[in-house]
């Protein structure tokens, strides 16, 4: 088991890279994190689980399964998330304070857990934030309890990026009860810079205090290929080789399966940019507007911005404006909400398109191939794709605008206006499928595949020698 002491520690990351390599140690492995807070899902069999488990589950060769991640929260608003129990949305578990609810939920997560370590040789656990929050103790189900319940061996990693990292891991241990710092098995120092000998004495003055040795000092990897853990990112620009597109993702504070754009950072000549205001998307050849979790107040975060007029100051201009999902909805005339889902709100109008938000949410892969295509988009004509559905709204035409030439291609999934420089799809993972890639830049992005065995080498260097083998001794 992987725990951290903040979250963005590592522990995703980790986690990963284990998974991949116990893989290729020919052993059967399976990811596992009992409570995951995230807007990056991913669809399985069965419905959907955090992102990080899905890409966890890849890299361990494994058919990613709602087991792997019982329980997802995807943040809504500061003070609300909706609930996935076993891939699904539950209503009752939705509208249950978070106290009642941890109980409720444990006899699911524990049979979950239970089950796939029945089936498997390795079951890698991923805690959640820091095991060492004593305000949440009591109704911990993802760190401690999950850490008792598998009598797992632990790690405990720190961003030693941030500074302070040997006090992180001293006070964490110290906060923890004693029987569970038994569970300890190494100190992991993640994204060091330097010389890891000036260390010296603080691993082995640590190890005096707490009887745990340092097993790790992971150096800073910036470009790892990994999408980002759980929905961070950074603030850097991101370009390989010369510039020659510079793509702006519209960063509002719900923004969902952000991780479905990691494959633009390793585009040659791509230049990604996170935006948030005007400025941000001045000069961008193309304006992303991605999936969210709460449409319509992300909209209204857009207005406040000023961003709405940036956008469509770009579109007047022919630049090419692409909306996925939440994004999708945005560019129509109208959101409507019967049900209290999302919220009613006006669109960007520049499509001629209206959202109803409908009780039942559509969770789905999806494949299909573009019509005729015209536009900055014109090399996606014919193109098949295939990725993955998650949403409430249900989107039409609007009758009295359909005169207008904008083209559905295919029905129900993709629409453009009639000049041909905005798109908006239903479809998430675009820019993850290498036939559409390839067509929109003439590039591959490195593998899946190849990311994770570089996890995997990368752990193999720098971990102590033998420390991962007896992990699992």
């Amino acid at each position: 088991m992987v725990l951290g002491t903040t979250s963005g520690a590592g522990k995703s990351w980790l986690v990963t890279a284990l998974c991949r390599w116990y893989a290729r140690q020919g052993l059967k492995v399976a990811p596992f994190k009992a409570q995951n807070m995230s807007n990056n899902a991913r669809v399985v069999d069965g419905g959907e689980i955090g992102s990080a488990q899905y890409f966890q589950a890849l890299a361990a060769r494994a058919a990613p399964d709602v087991r792997m991640n019982p329980l997802l929260l995807k943040p809504e608003r500061d003070t609300h998330s909706q609930v996935v129990l076993m891939g699904q949305v539950s209503e009752e578990l939705t509208s249950m304070p978070w106290r009642s609810r941890s109980e409720r939920v444990w006899p699911q997560i524990a049979e979950a857990f239970d089950s796939l370590r029945a089936e498997n040789d390795v079951v890698v656990i991923e805690g959640a934030g820091s095991p060492a929050e004593i305000n949440l103790m009591a109704s911990d189900i993802v760190n401690l309890r999950v850490a008792r319940h598998a009598d797992a061996r632990c790690l405990l990693v720190t961003d030693i990026d941030r500074g302070g990292a040997f006090a992180h891991l001293y006070g964490t241990w110290a906060l923890m009860p004693e029987s569970d710092r038994a569970l300890l098995r190494g100190f992991v120092l993640n994204k060091f810079r330097g010389d890891a000998s000036l260390l010296a004495p603080a691993p082995e003055q640590l190890q005096a205090l707490t009887g745990i040795a340092t097993v790790a000092t992971l150096p800073m990897w910036w470009q790892h290929g990994l999408p980002e853990e759980d929905g961070v990112f950074d603030d850097r620009s991101y370009a390989s080789g010369a510039v020659t597109r510079t793509v702006a993702v519209v960063a509002y504070p719900r923004i969902s399966n952000l991780d479905e754009f990691q494959p633009l950072k390793n585009v040659p000549g791509v230049r990604l940019v996170w935006a948030r205001t005007p400025s941000d998307v001045a000069g961008a050849d193309w304006i992303v507007l991605p999936g969210s979790k709460h449409t319509s107040g992300d909209l209204a975060w857009l207005r406040a911005q000023g961003l709405d007029r940036a956008i469509a100051a770009h579109a007047a201009a022919g630049g090419a404006v692409l909306g996925v999902c939440g994004g999708l909805q945005m560019l129509g005339e109208a959101l409507v909400d019967p049900h209290g889902i999302d919220g009613n709100a006006p669109g960007l109008g520049l499509l001629p398109l209206v959202t109803v938000f409908e009780r039942e949410k559509t969770v789905r892969h999806r494949s299909a191939s573009f019509g005729e295509v015209s536009g900055p988009w014109a090399s996606l004509s014919n193109v098949p794709v295939a990725g993955y559905e998650i949403h409430h709204g249900q989107t039409a035409i609007h009758p009295q605008m359909a005169q207008d030439g904008s083209a559905v291609m295919p029905e129900g999934l993709a629409w453009q206006n009639a000049r041909g420089n905005v798109l908006g799809l239903y479809l998430h993972g675009l820019f993850e499928d290498a036939a559409a890639l390839h067509a929109l830049f003439g590039a591959e992005a490195p593998t899946l595949d190849a990311t994770f065995d570089g996890l995997a080498d990368f752990i193999d260097t720098h971990f102590e020698p033998g420390v991962l083998q007896g992990l699992i001794a």
